[in-house]
């Protein structure tokens, strides 16, 4: 297990039954499996997984896992692990070529967001979520009889049609198309070295085109022949449903399969140890970022499998944290020396770890980035970290496992199915969270400043062999280093004098006295949608809504009208960066650094946004720290911080991120869409060029806060999740109801943003990829209402399952793609339907007629029923699990308060996409698909022009 990331969190304490003082840890004794979760083994050698977990209710998440990915591809195979999970959905023992997908899609399954595979070096995963039927009919096949059939359909009985082979080609070509581009290319460059020769820098899962235009059918079925096999596939059953039943599904699914008589050994590719060092230098015309990377040499990786080995993972986690706090902590200078780094040991295969050191580089260059990285990295090396450090490393973490910990009976059973793949595809751990937040509580506070130091000592290299990577833009400005001298600076900067580091000596808490609390002036309760809706002294109002839907999390949100609109076209820019300007000098007397360390152990958010036309406020709070989400809240509103080197660093950090946006295909024209939809109106949010932020001053974003952020007025703080409301109401009387509030508008101003009329097409030229894309935007005037906007949103999901029926499918034109549509109702009601379909550029006519074609389809002739009944019941499945989470209801009571609706209205949602006709959708389809009001842009590689 890893727990530096956030752990999928489990369901049940039998550890922690125990006392634990009077639980002794024996650090030689093997770690053991959560004892919620059943692992068992096949004679034929599939291993499975299984767990009884009733979140969401009426759900099963399937996975079929196979250690076979394109490392194991032979040399005429580069790209068939990848195009054999394609494969699976074209056709198998009992699915003929379409019948899958449309099968799942008739039981609320989409494809892509809920359906989906994917494809790496060392493994296949297929991922298939099961909703449970309320009562299964009697001799009829259950949905999750028939997703087990679909598992064992794919682990051993693929058709692989020469047809459907053939067909494919074309859909992963396309696949290969998206993927071009700068990163792309740098990284075929890079991988050769960064893998020092390893057979991981020769297959890339895409594969190579000429392979996968041209390869014979029996090549393809050599790999599934020779792969997919029991002993190397594990089957997981995690979800609504009793262990017993799971176990008895997959011994009749699977039990039969065979593993080939003469069956190639699976090996996994060995990295060479780097002896020398090196220097590398790849740049790129559309690079948008540059940075450099410095590789140590390549370690073997060592499985946790005792619980000494566990304790070691903390050590490796807290030094982690400490290193890259130090880093951070140099990006808040007016001239900081890169603009972000990191430095880690890091697993990069499968077996191997390697210490990393990266920075993005901003104006100050190459050398000075190097110069800090090393420096930083030495001075851990040599002083090690303090005691301050650590224990506040130690409470970040052991508060990550406490929130873990009292989630355990609130988690997805989609994050259990993630955790267990790793254990069977690299070994990680999984004893269970309960188990985990034991070992926290008691190895924790017994690790030493002294051993994390010498951890840090042994662990960072000491002038071993490296390959120092610079990759970057090639522009005529860029300062490109040479490969010798990137070298050079790190082999210099390693005998540089560093001293040992101080800490600053900061509060425990962010405010040392609570303000003076205002009250409550009234209080009432709406029973139907169990709500608490209080008005304040200061004239702000609260709805409360508790939950038990999750046991450690409280959500907030708070908006109203006004917004950038406020403000003319000369402080566009200082209107739509005052609030991440301000923002990044801190608040009160404390820098974005000190805050971090004053809160550290603290599981919350606070975060606010100045939109065109609203002022949004949101954040998240675990339950024992709602008090310091108020706090923070309350001093952005009563303690704003200036800092003239902090703004410096914001602005020169924004200007290094945004100059080479442009450089990018993809964003030139991401902003030739809107640009053309809207005429060049000078207040649409384009992506941002150095030149936007010269125009950008630190007293007049100050000003800008000032009027539309620090006043409360107006505002209705929504809260949901798990609080007693005895407990919270005095924090909201003490920090809400206490809140400046004074006088300013709460309405906005048009801006007067409209799309143009009529038929507008453009074409634009941009990039070296022989890529394109297409965009067709229908906007307009419109009536706005819930049940016009479920029809809105009903002719956009079934023109989606056409786009990827015929123009995938069918025809073979693109890979990916789809309609988005959303009636808007400030500051004018309006809708806007976009249809976006990458594409080659041979195919962008092609492309183009087939979309039309589907637009008069469904305009002439509305939805078939079966496509509206799959459209509708993938609508109420989801919509039966988001009603049991805290996001949906917040956003449903944020969107009702700020357009003043019936908030009750969430509670027939269900009833009104059930109310939903064919003509209804028919009509929608001509109300907004007009073909003669529409902008079409097209993107066509520069050398088209």
């Amino acid at each position: 297990m890893k727990p530096v990331s956030l752990r999928s969190i489990l369901f049940a304490s039998l550890l922690l039954a125990l006392s634990w003082p009077a639980f002794a840890l024996d650090l030689a004794d093997p770690l053991p499996v959560n004892p919620l979760l059943k692992v068992g083994r096949l004679d034929n050698g599939l291993t499975y997984y299984i767990q009884k977990n009733s979140k969401p209710e009426k759900r099963v998440e399937l996975r079929l896992v196979v250690k076979a990915g394109s490392i194991l591809e032979d040399d005429d195979q580069q790209g068939l692990a990848h195009f054999t999970e394609h494969m699976a959905f074209n056709g198998s023992r009992h699915f003929k070529k379409h019948e899958l997908i449309s099968y799942l899609q008739s039981i609320g399954i989409k494809f892509g967001a809920d359906l989906n595979a994917y494809t790496s070096f060392d493994e296949t995963v297929y991922i298939l979520p099961i909703p449970l039927e309320a009562k299964e009919v009697k001799g009829k096949r259950s949905n999750l009889e028939t997703g087990m059939l679909v598992l064992e359909d794919w682990a051993s009985g693929l058709t692989m049609n020469d047809n459907d082979i053939d067909a494919e080609r074309k859909i992963i070509l396309e696949e290969a198309r998206l993927g071009k581009g700068a990163s792309d290319r740098m990284n075929r460059q890079l991988y050769p070295e960064l893998f020092s020769g390893s057979r991981y820098a020769l297959r890339l899962p895409i594969g190579k085109e000429d392979i996968i235009s041209n390869f014979s059918h029996d090549v393809i079925r050599r790999f599934y022949a020779d792969w997919y096999r029991p002993d190397l596939m594990a089957v997981f059953v995690v979800g609504d449903i009793e262990p017993a039943a799971a176990e008895e599904l997959i011994r009749a699914h699977f039990s039969h399969l065979k593993n080939p008589p003469h069956e190639r050994e699976r090996e996994y590719a060995k990295i060479p140890v780097r002896s020398q060092s090196a220097g590398l230098v790849i740049t790129d015309s559309e690079a948008t970022s540059n940075l450099v990377m410095i590789r140590y040499p390549t370690l073997p990786a060592k499985e946790d499998v005792t619980l000494q080995d566990y304790r070691n993972s903390l050590i490796k986690i807290l030094s982690s944290a400490m290193l890259n706090q130090r880093l951070q902590e140099l990006t808040q200078q007016a001239a900081p020396p890169f603009l972000a780094g990191a430095a880690e040991l890091e697993t990069i295969a499968r077996g191997y770890e390697s210490y990393s050191a990266m920075a993005y580089i901003g104006r100050s260059g190459v050398q000075p980035a190097i110069n800090a990285l090393i420096g930083e990295n030495e001075r851990a090396r040599q002083f090690g970290f303090n005691q301050a450090e650590l224990e506040r490393s130690k409470k970040m973490l052991q508060r990550s496992y406490e929130s873990q910990y009292n989630e355990r009976d609130k988690s997805e059973s989609s994050s259990f199915v993630a955790e267990y793949a790793r254990n069977f595809l690299t070994g990680e751990s999984i004893p269970g969270i309960a188990n985990e937040y034991a070992y926290v509580q008691m190895l924790l506070p017994g690790i030493s400043l002294e051993e994390m130091n010498r951890y840090a000592q042994e662990s960072i290299p000491d002038g071993s062999a490296k390959l120092v990577a610079y990759l970057g833009s090639n522009k005529a400005d860029e300062a490109i280093p040479q490969t010798a001298q990137l070298v050079s600076w790190v082999n210099a900067s390693e005998k540089d004098t560093v001293k040992a580091g101080s800490d600053k000596l900061l509060p425990a808490s962010l405010m040392a006295h609570s303000p003076a609390p205002g009250s409550i002036v009234s209080e009432s309760r709406n029973k139907q949608l169990g709500l608490v809706e209080m008005t304040l002294s200061n004239g702000v109002k609260a709805i409360l809504k508790a939950t038990d839907f999750k046991s450690d999390q409280v959500l907030l949100s708070a908006t109203r009208f006004g917004g950038q609109s406020l403000f003319d076209n000369a402080d566009t820019f200082n209107a739509r960066y005052a609030v991440p300007a301000q923002y990044g000098m801190g608040l009160a007397d404390y820098t974005p650094t000190d805050l971090q360390k004053i809160v550290s152990g603290k599981s919350f958010t606070f975060q606010g946004s100045l939109g065109n036309y609203t002022e949004s406020f949101s954040g998240y709070a675990s339950g024992n720290d709602i008090e310091t989400m108020f706090q923070s809240l309350w001093l952005r509103f009563a303690a704003p911080r200036q800092d003239p080197d902090l703004f410096a660093a914001f602005i020169s950090r924004m200007q290094d991120l945004s100059k080479n946006n442009m450089a990018k295909p993809e964003t030139v024209f991401g902003n030739a869409v809107p640009a053309t939809l809207y005429n060049n109106h000078p207040r649409l949010a384009l992506a941002p060029k150095p030149d936007d932020f010269t125009q950008v001053a630190m007293q007049r974003t100050a000003e800008i806060y000032q009027d539309r952020m620090t006043s409360a007025r107006g505002l209705t703080f929504i809260l949901v999740g798990s609080f007693e409301l005895d407990k919270i109401r005095p924090l909201i009387a003490t920090y809400l109801a206490s809140l400046p509030a004074g006088e300013i508008p709460l309405a906005y101003r048009d801006l007067n943003i409209r799309p143009v009329t009529g038929v507008m097409k453009r074409a634009v030229y941009s990039g070296t990829e022989d890529k394109s894309q297409v965009s067709i935007v229908f906007a307009g005037a419109a009536q706005y209402s819930r049940a016009e906007h479920l029809r809105l949103q009903a002719m956009v999901e079934v023109m989606n399952l056409r786009i990827i029926d015929v123009l995938r499918e069918k025809l073979t034109l693109i890979y990916g793609g789809g309609m988005s549509g959303v009636i808007e109702r400030i500051p004018y009601q309006n809708y806007r339907v976009g249809i976006s379909l990458p594409c080659g550029p041979e195919n962008v006519d092609k492309v183009i007629a087939a979309a039309f074609a589907e637009v008069d389809r469904i305009r002439q002739q509305g939805p078939t029923p079966d496509e509206l009944s799959k459209v509708k019941l993938n609508w109420i499945t989801n919509l039966k699990i988001a009603m049991n989470t805290n996001e949906q209801w917040l956003s449903y009571l944020q969107e009702a308060t700020l357009y003043q609706t019936d908030p009750a209205e969430i509670l027939t949602l269900e009833k009104r996409i059930n109310a939903i006709t064919q003509d209804d959708v028919k009509q929608a389809a001509n109300r907004y698909l007009t073909p003669d009001n529409y902008v079409q842009v097209v993107l066509y590689p520069e050398q088209k022009k």
